[in-house]
């Protein structure tokens, strides 16, 4: 990512900073079904993601950790989309600075989430960022809460990236 595309990043999500606990998945199982509902109006079902590998972020504006990581987030996914990678960022607040975040929106590559329809997915352990990861085969791989760094985007989400799309995908329970 160039130097000017982090700082925008990095100053749209301190311009929404001015403005309960899920219970993580099971790793391993079939990922509950879920629709979301972008900034930019767009309604994107869990069907439509089939074949793809996905990441659920859960984070909030005056998460110091969460700003740092949404420009990590938007480097590896510009990297990364041809792959097969979908990011959706979630915010977490009860009351999220709407304006602030439809001016994020336009900065990142991925979709920030205005919100998600589903059961089974939120902050895990009342800890923000937390993340989820779900396969090509829409099984969950990763659900913990703390920040993605490189490394750890490399170790976790690269190898499920060059894994090939599987003729049958998990249906979810």
């Amino acid at each position: 990512m160039s130097q000017i595309g982090r700082r925008a990043v990095l100053a749209a999500a301190g311009g929404a900073l001015l403005g309960g606990g899920a219970a993580p998945q099971v790793v391993g199982s079939a990922a509950p079904k879920f629709s979301v509902f972008t900034y930019e109006f767009k309604k994107i079902q869990f069907e439509q993601m089939r074949g793809k590998v996905v990441i659920l972020n859960y984070w909030a504006t005056w998460c110091g950790p969460c700003r740092r990581e949404l420009p990590l987030l938007n480097e590896y996914y510009q990297r990364k989309a041809s792959d097969g990678l979908l990011i959706f960022a979630v915010d977490d607040e009860e009351n999220p600075p709407d304006d602030k975040l439809r001016s994020l929106s336009k900065v990142l590559a991925f979709p920030l989430v205005r919100h998600l329809t589903g059961k089974g997915y939120g902050v895990i352990n009342k800890g923000v960022p937390s993340n989820y990861v779900i396969d090509r085969a829409g099984v969950i791989r990763y659900a913990e809460a703390g920040a993605f760094t490189s490394a750890g985007l490399e170790s976790v989400v690269t190898p499920l990236l060059a894994e090939a799309a599987p003729a049958a995908v998990a249906q979810p329970t």
